[in-house]
């Protein structure tokens, strides 16, 4: 969807019990919105799951990864590292610097926090960014910075593979399998 560069979101830790839905909406909006991949701490397997079955049904393609590194994934990621937090810079400020950092091809990880993340996550990601610099949803900020970066070119993304699809109407809610097209008259 974005040339070469691939779009990654970490969830940085998760309290099960609290955190499983969002969680699970960190990755759901992660897939909506543009991202390729989502990485999961290791202990949020049900997310990971449900993650999992929308995109089989409603297509990706997109990656769901469980994982117990998240230290590591941060410090050893080859490209650019974006930590949002309400205490970041502007993303109407940053994000086109953003934008211009990958380029080149560089990979992207946007660290989004289900805790308190360590000091360190601040000074090695290459932004903090924060957006409106208030406490709000860590899943409203994702889907803020992810529109922000590719500049609304994820609304019209097509669905690989995808099993069923959501016919966009006034009113109602239509489903359809994927493979149906729905005339006017219907």
């Amino acid at each position: 969807m974005h040339d070469a560069r691939e779009v990654v979101v970490l969830r940085y830790g998760h309290r099960p019990g609290r955190d499983d839905r969002m969680t699970t909406h960190v990755g759901l909006t992660a897939r909506a919105l543009g991202a390729d991949r989502v990485i999961f701490p290791d202990n949020a397997g049900q997310s990971a799951e449900t993650v999992r079955d929308i995109t089989d049904r409603f297509g990706g393609p997109f990656a769901v990864e469980l994982r117990d590194d998240q230290k590591a994934i941060v410090r050893n990621f080859e490209g650019v590292v974006v930590h949002l937090t309400m205490y970041g810079e502007r993303v109407q400020d940053v994000e086109g610097d953003v934008r211009e950092s990958i380029q080149g091809g560089d990979g992207l990880l946007i660290v989004v926090g289900g805790e308190k993340v360590p000091w360190a996550l601040y000074e090695r990601a290459d932004f903090n960014v924060g957006v409106t610099n208030q406490p709000h949803s860590e899943v409203a900020g994702l889907a803020v910075f992810l529109d922000r970066l590719f500049e609304g070119t994820e609304l019209d993304r097509e669905w690989e593979d995808a099993d069923r699809r959501v016919m966009p109407e006034a009113t109602g809610k239509t489903v359809i399998d994927a493979d149906e097209e729905r005339s006017d008259g219907d």
